[in-house]
């Protein structure tokens, strides 16, 4: 029997919230999740088009840069010279909440997923599968070639973005490096075009980007802009008979502020968010493996929230159900409901006038600073130590930091590519963030890990 246990503890939180979502690697997605997420956009081609919207807004205000008309807002490409016009990650974030809330109008128990590709990198794999994305490729017509025109990002790519301390410098290298430009282009079809919105990937792919800066936002706290709203994001634009809303970027800087919390690794932990019921009457968290709601989460008077797991749901510390509010967690006993409608990709055969000579997007290459590369981080999870191998011998100290941003342990190493940290398992299970440091304190890299 699961063992539910609850404790009041009011702290401070953010404020405004919008919606919901636990959004997971898709390799953690129940059935059910998979074929009412794919019946959900092959239903909204069906409509006003969203997709179709979506991808040629991109293609109009993709970027300007090389135009007659250089001082026309755009989407792509505006750092590292023009950070007044910079809007790339906070754009994307709020096209895949647009997506999203489309998504969940049709189904409030389903979200987006993300494609890790640094890790999953077949052409066969799940991913690919007839009865998940890959049915929209023919009835579609992408035109997708897979592994066809350029490599995929790995993990060192991943972490290696960790250590940039400014936001500037940590954007511009997630946008025109391998974590971000990798997918498209290996894709190929729509993807390494300016309407790569029209293949549903895009909205795994940038779901991972997103992850990516959450990641980096978590550790350095300090991204911001100039711009104080976004195209297709100002007041002015009319999509299905409704006028988009007025979103400032530096209003989403954290993705809990739009109610998107990303599980990982089995855990999907949800913190400062206030339960609002914006945009339905029931707010529903799903997910196949643990829940951990606590360290402000709190669901006010009036409002209605659910919470739902296959495997197991923990109230930590700061989770608080004030008095008239409704609130219910349970168990999905099934492992995973059947989908009602079954798939509907054999008949959902809606194709795209693809613009065959659109040329593909050029991203410039990354180029080496001559740093240590990890290599490796185990064991992660850890329960006593964590053992760090680098690509070279150096000079260096290894940082513990929890996720509040406080340092707890430190040790420093001398011309060695192996750096191992003991004594850990006085710590609190959670997450940890490890930083290597060189002499002068300038970070080589940062990983963020997980205590048992």
């Amino acid at each position: 029997m699961k063992k539910y246990y609850l404790v009041i503890f009011l702290f401070s939180v953010f404020s405004v919230i919008r919606s919901q979502s636990i959004r997971k690697d898709f390799q953690e997605m129940t059935d059910y999740e998979k074929s009412e997420l794919v019946n959900a956009f092959y239903e909204l081609r069906e409509g006003p088009d969203l997709f179709n919207d979506l991808a040629d807004f991109h293609m109009d205000f993709f970027n300007f840069d090389n135009t007659a008309d250089p001082t026309r807002l755009d989407l792509h490409f505006n750092l590292p010279d023009e950070a007044e016009r910079d809007i790339f990650l906070a754009w994307h974030r709020r096209q895949m909440f647009e997506m999203e809330q489309a998504v969940q109008d049709i189904n409030p128990k389903i979200s987006l997923a993300f494609w890790d590709s640094s890790v999953d990198q077949s052409t066969t794999g799940p991913l690919w599968d007839e009865s998940f994305l890959g049915s929209f490729n023919s009835n579609w017509t992408l035109r997708r070639n897979l592994g066809g025109n350029g490599p995929l990002p790995t993990p060192t790519d991943v972490s290696n973005l960790m250590n940039f301390t400014d936001f500037l410098l940590f954007s511009n290298e997630l946008e025109r490096r391998p974590v971000h430009r990798g997918a498209h282009v290996w894709v190929g079809g729509a993807m390494p075009t300016a309407v790569s919105p029209r293949d549903p990937v895009f909205y795994f792919h940038h779901s991972f980007v997103d992850k990516v800066w959450q990641d980096w936002e978590e550790i350095h706290q300090s991204s911001s802009f100039i711009m104080t709203d976004m195209l297709r994001y100002d007041g002015t634009y009319v999509f299905d008979g409704q006028t988009l809303p007025v979103v400032n970027p530096n209003d989403i800087t954290d993705s809990r502020t739009l109610g998107v919390f990303y599980g990982e690794n089995g855990l999907a932990q949800l913190d400062n968010y206030i339960v609002s019921n914006t945009y339905r009457a029931e707010e529903v968290f799903y997910y196949q493996f643990v829940i951990e709601a606590g360290n402000n989460f709190i669901v006010p008077s009036g409002t209605n929230c659910s919470m739902e797991s296959v495997t197991e749901i923990n109230f930590t510390p700061g989770f608080e159900v004030v008095p008239g509010a409704t609130f219910n967690a349970s168990i999905d006993v099934t492992n995973g409901l059947s989908s009602k409608s079954g798939l509907l990709a054999s008949n959902r055969k809606k194709p795209y006038d693809f613009i065959a000579d659109l040329k593909p997007i050029v991203w410039e290459e990354s180029e080496g600073e001559g740093k240590p590369v990890l290599l490796t981080a185990t064991p992660n999870p850890f329960v006593d130590k964590i053992t760090i191998r680098l690509d070279k011998k150096t000079d260096c100290a290894i940082e513990v930091f929890n996720m509040m941003g406080m340092l707890i342990k430190q040790e420093t190493f001398q011309n060695t590519d192996k750096l191992e940290i003991n004594k850990l398992y006085g710590l609190s299970a959670g997450f940890y963030v490890i930083r290597v440091v060189d002499g002068q304190g300038d970070i080589l890299l940062a990983k963020r890990v997980v205590k048992l």
